[in-house]
């Protein structure tokens, strides 16, 4: 094929899958959510809570408890539930379960990726500022020193945050009111 300059160009059909861009798997997470409808945030101390209650009936005690429910329908009756539906629920459970085991493998699988991400763009910076460190020795290259100091105060900046960070000082004790009454 020639385009309009009389090059040829030639064009390949690739059958790789197209790869998202972040923001449109954001849209298309954003879009499942909506369609689950049972998403539910909770806080860290509600998570810990509910944690906690289920760790108190484990899975062997609760069909156990399931079974009677299905073997009497006078417990039925006194659960409020039906049998049908606990077993619904007991299934649904066991689903999402596995579902919310996919995302936390996608989302670690997702973090990984950007963790090399972005170790791979500080090794370029640092490779960067080492050259322009040599380079900006040289006067030919006079225009990258304000660019290198710059960088060196941000590092000196950024070491300084780091030890702040670490070494927090206790706080001065204040002295306490003085409850004497004046003696005349």
């Amino acid at each position: 094929m020639s385009d309009s300059s009389g090059n040829t160009t030639t064009t390949t059909t690739s059958t790789d899958t197209q790869k998202l861009a972040p923001e449109a798997l954001i849209e298309q997470l954003r879009s499942l959510q909506s369609q689950v409808g049972d998403v539910t945030p909770l806080s860290a101390a509600e998570r810990a809570q509910l944690r906690q209650l289920t760790r108190r009936q484990p899975p062997h005690v609760v069909q156990a408890s399931i079974s009677v429910i299905g073997s009497s329908g006078t417990i039925a009756e006194a659960v409020g539930q039906p049998i049908n539906e606990v077993v619904q629920l007991q299934t649904d459970a066991s689903r999402w379960a596995l579902a919310a085991d996919e995302l936390r493998l996608f989302l670690k699988g997702i973090e990984g990726a950007n963790l090399i991400r972005q170790q791979r763009l500080a090794f370029i910076a640092s490779q960067a500022y080492s050259i322009g460190t040599q380079l900006a020795r040289s006067p030919q290259n006079a225009k990258l020193v304000p660019q290198v100091e710059e960088i060196k105060r941000l590092k000196v900046l950024a070491r300084r945050k780091k030890v702040q960070q670490q070494d927090p000082q206790p706080p001065s004790p204040t002295p306490a009111p003085s409850t004497a009454t004046p003696t005349k």
